[in-house]
């Protein structure tokens, strides 16, 4: 008799069409989100960009507020993002901040002229407001469309597009400044991009395998059964577990290791710039490039980490958890080494100051299978809400940290002062991954149960009351109900 073949539909089905447009969504809306760090030097240096624009006289302080108000707004939206996208659905929650986000780009240099860095600064906050919906959508997407066996290739797929839009922003913004469009070309090239993804979203976008138009029966199969959802899941309201959720130790580890990638990514992405210019005395179109070759190697290095994590799952050689606390620790605490080597190089030591922001960005790919996919492991039923938690309290620090380099860094070529910044990153990065280390586990949690919260029918309670082990009874109506 021969073995049973799981039917999985095509190999490359529609659920990886979907993780491809969560791929774009990112990207888009991150060369919106980041390309201000190259557009702020270009608008401050006259040297750096075309000179047929205005230039204008900001201070460190002006400038880092600039750079941390978009996360004023974005942290704000984070925890309504998991309701809205419960109540609504992924389609629609993510086609308005992306929409929001064309509309917000293309205003930019309008706002600017009109209000300076304060106007640039509360035009930064409202697409922040509208950018904080996407990350508990994507979430809330993917647990929806990507069976354990595939979750780790749909997570990397749709999440390196982070790193994607990082090298777009940083790449292209340097060279667009120094065009015939100079600095408001950043703007409007990031306003179109973000128009024709909301196209493409609205043809090819289904909040679940059941309403897409286009997948096929057997993938369609595929995907609820593995994922045990042919009980209607997706028509089912389940209640949010809130007092089992925040009194889990695993969730805090969450919490812990995230927020420390969210303190270094607002580092990288936001200060690299400052700190080429500054330190290195890079010009905008050679620090553009550069600046952007971190990120590159963080994409590239995404697939690497997944064809290992591939390879270490398929032959059984870790757990699922092992496997995504070794790579997660090799993707924090090998950056932190290479931060603290980086605050000791100075311009005579371009190259090799630019190989280690390469090599830290490289090895910090792997936090995305090491602990961003954690969340679906964990809690595949609430992934939306737990993601909107993990990022709203992830990212305060993004809110902070440029307004902490704005204190430490009072002169933008001081190398010891650079050092200070980098050296708390590499500490933040050490104990964030600490905590992961001890308490997070991909295990699903009891919490994320679909009867969880569900009361027992009478039946059974009345069987239990009368039953010779009463404290039994009791201690499972309270477990179901707190």
């Amino acid at each position: 008799m021969s073995a049973f073949v799981e039917n999985t539909g095509p190999v490359i089905g529609i659920r990886y069409l979907q993780a491809v447009l969560l791929f774009l969504a990112i990207c888009v809306n991150y060369i919106a989100r980041l390309n201000v760090s190259v557009a702020v030097v270009a608008m401050t240096d006259a040297e750096t960009t075309n000179s047929d624009f205005p230039v204008y006289d900001w201070t460190e302080a002006e400038r880092s507020y600039i750079l941390s108000s978009f996360y004023w707004g974005y942290i704000l939206t984070q925890f309504p993002a998991g309701f809205l996208v419960r109540m609504f659905g992924a389609k629609a929650v993510l086609f308005i901040p992306t929409l929001a986000s064309a509309v917000l780009s293309a205003l930019t240099p309008y706002f600017i002229s009109w209000g300076g860095w304060v106007a640039f600064s509360v035009l930064r906050i409202v697409m922040g407001l509208f950018q904080g919906l996407i990350f508990p959508c994507i979430h809330e997407h993917l647990a929806k469309w990507s069976p354990p066996k595939d979750r780790n290739r749909l997570g990397v797929i749709a999440y390196s597009g982070a790193d994607c839009g990082s090298v777009l922003a940083m790449g292209i913004s340097g060279l667009i400044a120094d065009s015939s469009m100079g600095w408001p070309g950043i703007s409007y090239v990031s306003a179109g991009l973000c128009l024709i993804w909301c196209v493409l979203w609205l043809v090819f976008g289904s909040n679940n395998a059941p309403s897409s138009w286009m997948v096929g029966e057997s993938e369609r199969d595929y995907i609820e059964r593995s994922m045990k959802r042919e009980d209607g899941f997706h028509v089912q309201k389940i209640p949010i577990p809130w007092r089992a959720m925040w009194t889990s130790a695993p969730f805090y580890a969450l919490l812990v290791v995230r927020s420390a990638q969210g303190w270094a990514n607002s580092t990288m992405q936001l200060q690299t710039p400052a700190y080429m210019h500054g330190v290195l005395e890079m010009d905008i179109k050679s620090n553009a490039l550069f600046s952007a070759l971190p990120f590159l190697a963080m994409w590239c290095m995404s697939y690497v980490y997944l064809a290992i994590a591939d390879v270490i799952m398929s032959r059984k050689w870790l757990s699922l958890t092992t496997m995504r606390k070794s790579i997660n620790t090799v993707a924090y605490w090998g950056p932190a080494a290479a931060l603290i080597g980086i605050g000791f190089l100075d311009k005579s030591q371009t190259e090799l100051a630019i190989a280690l922001m390469t090599i830290n960005a490289g090895l910090n790919a792997g936090s995305g299978i090491g602990s961003i996919l954690t969340i679906i492991d964990m809690s595949p039923n609430h992934s939306g809400i737990v993601m909107a938690i993990v990022n709203g309290v992830g990212n305060i620090f993004p809110l902070l940290t440029p307004l902490l380099v704005g204190v430490i860094v009072t002169e933008p070529s001081s190398r010891s002062q650079w050092q200070i910044v980098f050296g708390m990153t590499a500490f933040v990065f050490i104990v964030g991954n600490l905590v992961y280390l001890i308490w997070g586990t991909t295990d699903q949690q009891p919490w994320d149960a679909v009867d969880f919260l569900k009361p027992l029918p009478d039946a059974e309670l009345n069987q239990d009351a009368v039953s010779d082990k009463k404290p039994e009874a009791g201690h499972k109506v309270l477990e179901k109900t707190m």
